[in-house]
């Protein structure tokens, strides 16, 4: 993918890291009404085209936080595939029924596709390290959530009100227990393969 330029439309990713009100406003407006229209022609009401279009909005605003999401087709064609997939995904859950992703040849954008099957990697790993964390206790959560934004290890400790050498052991256990969990993970050899 080396090879590919970054498409103008990145703007819209930087925007989203940016939570920049003009920019997802933009992308409500422009982008969003292909969606629901095609969540209700396929067996979906506006409400569920909404919580697709949620999804999908948190899920790029998390991985443009990371500065890993480098756009090379337009805005439109990724984001519109995206939210097509997991609602397929999400009505095959709850139908009974197969249902057979078919592309269509206006969306079958090799970059687009190249980029949702990274979009879909960082999910499975963001939701991963999500469900690991929950299992942390209380206190594992808020030493690691204030050592995420707070750089300084002495100011964590001063926040919580302990030495700064209890807080770098058990930031140290936590973070190992949470390797662990992760480690031994079912899907995590998959993830850690791609």
């Amino acid at each position: 993918m080396g090879a590919n330029k970054i498409h103008p439309d990145q703007m819209y990713i930087e925007g989203l890291a940016a939570n920049d009100s003009a920019i997802i406003q933009s992308i409500y407006k422009k982008f969003v009404p292909k969606v629901v229209f095609f969540v209700m022609n396929n067996s979906g009401d506006k409400d569920q085209a909404q919580d697709i279009v949620q999804e999908v909005m948190l899920l790029l605003f998390n991985q443009a936080k990371t500065n890993t999401l480098k756009l090379t087709c337009p805005f439109d064609a990724y984001f519109f595939l995206l939210c097509k997939r997991k609602w397929l995904n999400e009505f095959k859950k709850t139908s009974n029924k197969g249902v057979t992703i078919h592309e269509d040849i206006v969306s079958m954008n090799e970059s687009a596709i190249e980029l949702i099957g990274q979009t879909e990697e960082f999910d499975e790993r963001q939701q991963l390290f999500d469900t690991m964390f929950q299992k942390l206790g209380d206190k594992c959560q808020e030493l690691l959530k204030l050592s995420f934004s707070i750089k300084s290890m002495e100011e964590v400790a001063e926040k919580l009100n302990v030495t700064y050498g209890y807080v770098r052991k058990k930031k140290s256990l936590c973070v190992g227990q949470l390797t662990q969990w992760i480690q031994e993970a079912k899907n995590f050899n998959s993830l850690k393969n791609n």
